[in-house]
Parts: C-alpha cells; sequence; structure tokens
C-alpha cells in the first residue's frame, strides 16, 4: 500500500552553466540556519573541489538537506556543463520535483534545454526560478516567454506548463513572486517548494528498495553508494541483495554496515532511514550506479536509463621526453594505470581502456573539458604524463556506414563578428540552422556540427570575437560522416637542441612566428615553443648566443626587445596539439612536444605517411 511521507521533499536544482545554482543553494542553506550568523563561509560552498572553485563551474552532483518548518528538504546541487550532463540524468530518479534555474538576462540556454528535457521525460512538476533579477540588464517577462516556449517545445503536459515562477537574487539571498518587488528573504522560494513538490511515496510494509543513483569515493572508507529508498526501510545490520536492471546476471549478497543520512553540508550516521530518504551507504566494496538494493525475499531491480556514452578519447601515456621524471612525483605506467581506474570509482562517463603498449591506455569521455578536469586533477596530485590529441570516436551504423558524434551548437557574438563565425563553421563542416537577433546588438547563430569540428576551436573563435562572444554545445546524437575536416592550418616552431632558451636565439626566432616561451625556459630538441603561421614546422635555436668579439660587449643584448610570449593554459595547449604532437604534463610546466623528437626519423615518418596516403 503506498502511502506519502509529507515531511520530506527531494529536490534537484538544474541549469545551464553559470546561471547560479550553487550560490542559490548557498542562500538557502544560510537562511536555513545551516550557517551561525557570524561564520565566515566560502562563496559556492558545495563547490568543494579546487577546480570547481576556480573555473566556477560544478563537476560533481553534490547533496544537502535543510529543515523548513517541520520539512526536510533534500536538495542536490547538479552540474550545469554539457561534459557532465551524464551527472544529471541520474541524480533526477531521485527526486520528486525539479528548481529551474535561468538567468534574468540570458534566458534558457543550450544546457537548460537538456535538463529539461530530462526532467520532462520523467514527468517531473518543475518550479521555475529566474534568477539574478538584479542584473542591471534583466529582462524577467521576455524570459518567462522564452521558458514557456522552451516547454511547449519539449512537449510539456499542462501541469508542466502551468508551473510557478519566482524571480530571485541568489547572490543577494533574496526571492519574490513578483518580478517588479524585489523580495526580503528566501521564504517565497521554500514555500513553493513545499506547495508544489509533491512529496515522496512508496509502500513502507514492502522489502526493502533503493536505486544507488550516485557513488561517492573516500580513501577511508571506499566507495559510497547514494540512494533514494523507493520502498520499505532500511537498517544497519540488515542483509540485503544487489542486483542490476541492464546485469540480470549480477546477484550479490551483502550486509548493510554504515548508514548515513544528509543534514545541512554533513553525512550524519543513522541506524535506519525510511521512504524518501537519501541515503548513503558505505562498506559495500563492489556497489555501482544503477544497482538496486533489495531485501532478500522481495529481489526486484528498478530500471534504470543507461549512462550515455563518451564521445571522444585521447592516449595517456608515460611521459619519456628527455626532462621525464625531474618534476612529479608518480612517473610510472603502474601509477598511470592505478590512478586512471580509481577514477572510474566515480566518475561514471569515463572509460579507460589498455593498449598495445604497457606504458599507454586509452580514455574516453564526454567531451574536451571532461578529460581536462582529470588531466588538471592528475598534475595537481603530483602525476607527470603525456597526452594526444583528442580524437572522435565512431560508431557504425546497420548498413555498415560511418557515423561521428554532432553538436548543436549555440553562439551569441556581437553582429560585426558573425560572418567570421559561420565561415570558419561551416569549413569545419558545420551547417548553420538558425540565425536571429538578440540584445545588445547580438547576432544568435544555431549550427548542427561534428564534434571533431570543435576539437581545437574555441581558442580561435575567442581571436575572432575579440572576447565578446559566447559558444555553448551540447552532444546531438550520431549522424553520417561528413568528410574531412582541415584541423590546424599553422605550423609549429620546434627547438633545435636541448638547453636554456635565451634572449638571442629567441629575438631570431620571433620573426618566424608567435613564441610561447621567454627566456631562462629550459627547451629540448623536437619540443615545440611557438607557432608559425604558415602551415610547415620550422626548427629555430633558441638556445643560441650571440658570438662576442673584441669590438663588442655583452651587454648590446640589453637592447633586443622580446615580444611577450603567449602562454598557453591546459585548455589551449590540448587544443593546439597536432595528430604527430603530444602535451607533456608535469605538476610544475606543460610542455608541447613531437612525439618523435629526433628530426630525421621524424622526417622518414612523414615521407613514409604521405606514401600511404597518395596510395
Amino acid at each position: 500500500m503506498k502511502e506519502k511521507r509529507e515531511d520530506i521533499r527531494n529536490v534537484a536544482i538544474i541549469a545551464h552553466v553559470d546561471h547560479g545554482k550553487t550560490t542559490l543553494v548557498d542562500g538557502l542553506l544560510r537562511q536555513s540556519g545551516v550557517f551561525r550568523d557570524n561564520q565566515v563561509v566560502a562563496e559556492r560552498v558545495m563547490d568543494s573541489n579546487d577546480i570547481e572553485r576556480e573555473r566556477g563551474i560544478t563537476i560533481l552532483s553534490k547533496n544537502t538537506a535543510i529543515h523548513y518548518k517541520d520539512t526536510k528538504i533534500n536538495i542536490i546541487d547538479t552540474p550545469g556543463h554539457a561534459d557532465f550532463g551524464g551527472e544529471v540524468e541520474r541524480v533526477l530518479k531521485m527526486v520528486n520535483g525539479v528548481i529551474l534555474v535561468v538567468d534574468a538576462f540570458e534566458g534558457p540556454m543550450p544546457q537548460t534545454r537538456f535538463v529539461v528535457g530530462k526532467a520532462m521525460e520523467l514527468k517531473l512538476p518543475v518550479i521555475v526560478c529566474v534568477n539574478k533579477i538584479d542584473r542591471p540588464e534583466a529582462r524577467p517577462k521576455e524570459v518567462i516567454d522564452e521558458v514557456l516556449e522552451l516547454f511547449l517545445e519539449l512537449d510539456a503536459d499542462d501541469s508542466q506548463l502551468d508551473c510557478p515562477f519566482v524571480f530571485a537574487s541568489a547572490k543577494a539571498g533574496t526571492a519574490s513572486m513578483d518580478p517588479e518587488a524585489p523580495g526580503t528573504d528566501m521564504e517565497p522560494l521554500f514555500q513553493t517548494i513545499l506547495d508544489y513538490i509533491p512529496a515522496p511515496e512508496g509502500d513502507p510494509e514492502a522489502g526493502t528498495q533503493i536505486l544507488i543513483s550516485t557513488i561517492d569515493y573516500n580513501e577511508y572508507v571506499g566507495r559510497i553508494g547514494v540512494g533514494k529508498v523507493d520502498n520499505g526501510s532500511i537498517k544497519v545490520n540488515q542483509e540485503a541483495v544487489i542486483v542490476n536492471h541492464h546485469d540480470p546476471d549480477k546477484v550479490k549478497k551483502v550486509k548493510i554496515s554504515k548508514l548515513y543520512e544528509f543534514d545541512g553540508l554533513d553525512k550524519v550516521e543513522v541506524t535506519e532511514a525510511g521512504i524518501g530518504s537519501i541515503v548513503a551507504i558505505s562498506g559495500i566494496a563492489d556497489i555501482h550506479i544503477g544497482d538496486t538494493i533489495c531485501a532478500p525475499d522481495h529481489v526486484e531491480a528498478i530500471p534504470f536509463q543507461k549512462i550515455s556514452e563518451p564521445t571522444i578519447a585521447m592516449t595517456f601515456c608515460v611521459n619519456d621526453s628527455p626532462f621525464a621524471g625531474q618534476e612529479g612525483k608518480f612517473v610510472t605506467s603502474r601509477h598511470l594505470r592505478e590512478r586512471l581506474f580509481r577514477e572510474l570509482n566515480t566518475d561514471v562517463s569515463l572509460r579507460v581502456e589498455e593498449t598495445d603498449s604497457t606504458d599507454a591506455f586509452k580514455v574516453s569521455g564526454r567531451g574536451e573539458l571532461h578529460l581536462s578536469v582529470l588531466i588538471e586533477n592528475m598534475r595537481r596530485e603530483g602525476y607527470e604524463f603525456a597526452v594526444s590529441k583528442a580524437e572522435v570516436l565512431y560508431h557504425k551504423d546497420e548498413e555498415g556506414h560511418t557515423t561521428e558524434p554532432m553538436e548543436l551548437a549555440y553562439i551569441d557574438v556581437p553582429e560585426e563578428f558573425s560572418g567570421s563565425v559561420i565561415e570558419k563553421l561551416s569549413q569545419r563542416k558545420g551547417e548553420l540552422r538558425n540565425m536571429g537577433t538578440i540584445n545588445g546588438g547580438y547576432t544568435r547563430l544555431e549550427f548542427s556540427i561534428p564534434s571533431r569540428g570543435l576539437i581545437g576551436y574555441r581558442g580561435e573563435f575567442m581571436t575572432d570575437t575579440k572576447g565578446n562572444g559566447i559558444i555553448n554545445t551540447i552532444f546531438d546524437g550520431y549522424a553520417p560522416f561528413r568528410g574531412e575536416i582541415a584541423y590546424r592550418v599553422q605550423g609549429s616552431l620546434i627547438a633545435f637542441e636541448t638547453g636554456e632558451a635565451v634572449t638571442y636565439g629567441l629575438f631570431n626566432a620571433q620573426g618566424r612566428g608567435q613564441l610561447f616561451i621567454g627566456p631562462g625556459e629550459r627547451v629540448y630538441s623536437g619540443m615545440i615553443i611557438g607557432e608559425n603561421p604558415k602551415s610547415e614546422d620550422i626548427e629555430v635555436n633558441v638556445c643560441k648566443k650571440k658570438q662576442l668579439t673584441n669590438t663588442r660587449s655583452s651587454g648590446a643584448d640589453d637592447a633586443l626587445k622580446l615580444v611577450p610570449p603567449k602562454i598557453l593554459s591546459l585548455e589551449q595547449s590540448l587544443e593546439f596539439i597536432g595528430t604527430d604532437e603530444l602535451l607533456e604534463v608535469t605538476p610544475e610546466h606543460l610542455r608541447i612536444r613531437k612525439k618523435i623528437l629526433d628530426p630525421l626519423k621524424r622526417k622518414r615518418a612523414a615521407i613514409s605517411a604521405a606514401a600511404k596516403a597518395t596510395s
């Protein structure tokens, strides 16, 4: 017999990247009394990872719980970036409704469409929170219309179209039901959650049933499964069985050793939890996302959608450059293998495969950002390794034709730059689907483009739009292969010998192109130290010192003026590298290099590759 549990609400906060989800959770936590009045709390307290804080993005979904009146509200803060969409799909199975956060100026964006579409498929009720209402250029009335249009496009039912709109400033910690009247606190949003999000329901007398929707990992206790109690109850020391909807052969007996519920920012140990509770279970070594924990006398798996497949892959390999092992703490293939396979504990959208070489691993993910976050985490932990250029994963359709991953790209650019953006994306096999004007003299372009057409494009896009463009992309399924794309038109400037770069050598080299290094940098033969505007690679000697004569003093070097080098970030480096190049990643440096360092061997390899291509 199903019952409702009125003292709990389970809700997920969903939105496009940077629309203010995590800041909104801060406001709700602050008002619910989780923090003391005088407590100093970091902004975006839910973004616990250093990279999340620096980039202002949420990568992993986080659970928190607050108390309002007599109700416990479990809130899940989800990522907004398309590369972490797998996280959003899963956590929606734990909740009974969602709060959709939309920027009061930008309105619905590509990721908004993706996350709302997932919520609509699960028939979840939606509260729309129009955030950043205090922005000078806010346009809440138009944004309401745009949200409702999006709902219609996504086949929302009548109850979803009749959703409440709350107008908030997450930063100021205020909400209101009227766009014209600013609120004083978060009360209107709390009340709307209680009134509009249904209470969880289940059969308290039935056997235990919990679907594991996320996995946490802790060095001390190992894997921690997080899920909602759908039916029955769960107790410490209870015998249970693990089954999986997509893996009928999996039947494993386990014992529940530790049980936690969320309260504020903490996990609190409990001895028992009933229907509707979101719980964390530790002590089960082999627990995975999609597993159902059941009572031994009622074994039934809860259906669960498969996790989206990766679309791009990179090779991670042991660093074998002349400077290998000088900066990293973990440098061997055993270290690399252990670390990559450990990442699979928490990241379900990632795949790691062994290759023919014991020193290299094929790592597949949802996008360049997904893999770059892994690379950045590893270098901060002291790992030293090299990665290849990202390549897309092709599929074969039923007729045996090659298909490739496609993206929808939504681009907002000032009108004067739209021509060059359209031209560049067309060269990369993009098709312009839509074009329109939006506020402030901006043009919005909508492209369908192969994923590989976007690899290495973002840096070029920022240059072409003088930093004023915004590009958002979202995976759009597989489609027939669109033909070859000419990637990088520029060549590389390659260091001729190993040594230290000096002003005189750099001054002579800078006439050939844009340098990536300054004086005093250590270089080795085959390392890439700049880019040549022409398509060919050029070897330059940046270690060359001026020959001193009796009549010239060494101080004459002071007059040489160097152009400041272009220092590449991790993302820019990953975009720049070509198919015959690697990015050497250490805790202290990012160095781009040729796969084959020896110039003679490199030439031979290029000649045989050209001969193969023509035969």
